[in-house]
């Protein structure tokens, strides 16, 4: 079952959403939902993110983490080792490319990987210009004083 969304009455009231608006549009045609490697996503703060991904038999080496504008990318592809013929594989070590929309201010802190499982510590800095700030009410009469006119003086 598939639903269309129309979002053009919403395009009609707001401005700089667009980006919003295909991040939903592209969710619908996502393909079939990759599960490999297995990953969690936790909220440790107010502004803080973490993603663990378990990353067995993966060394340093073979990982690639970048950030590109919006989107974090997590790559991994193990070098082959012959050490004998297999008679049993249940250790996944294929390639694999884990793409992460991250929200606008969202940057990377650091990344580690402890016993087979990659943290990324993410962190959303919200510039001054965008916080919330107080404005001040003052009266008309502190602003701005009322014009006066001489009636006294004489034109010569």
């Amino acid at each position: 079952m598939r639903n269309d969304f129309d979002f053009a009455p919403l395009y009609r009231s707001s401005i700089g959403f667009d980006r919003v608006f295909n991040l939903l549009n592209n969710a619908e045609r996502l393909q079939a939902v990759d599960t490999w490697p297995p990953y969690d996503i936790v909220k440790t703060g107010e502004n803080e993110y973490r993603i663990q991904m378990a990353l067995a038999g993966f060394p340093q080496t073979d990982l690639d983490i970048s950030q590109e504008r919006n989107v974090l990318i997590v790559k991994g592809q193990k070098a082959e080792e012959k050490d004998g013929e297999y008679l049993h594989r249940g250790i996944a070590g294929r390639a694999f490319e884990r793409r992460f929309e991250l929200a606008d201010h969202v940057r990377v802190e650091n990344a580690s990987l402890t016993n087979g499982l990659l943290s990324i510590e993410l962190k959303r800095e919200i510039p001054e210009a965008m916080k919330p700030r107080r404005i001040a009410i003052g009266s008309s009469a502190e602003t701005q004083a009322p014009l006066q006119i001489d009636a006294e003086r004489q034109v010569a």
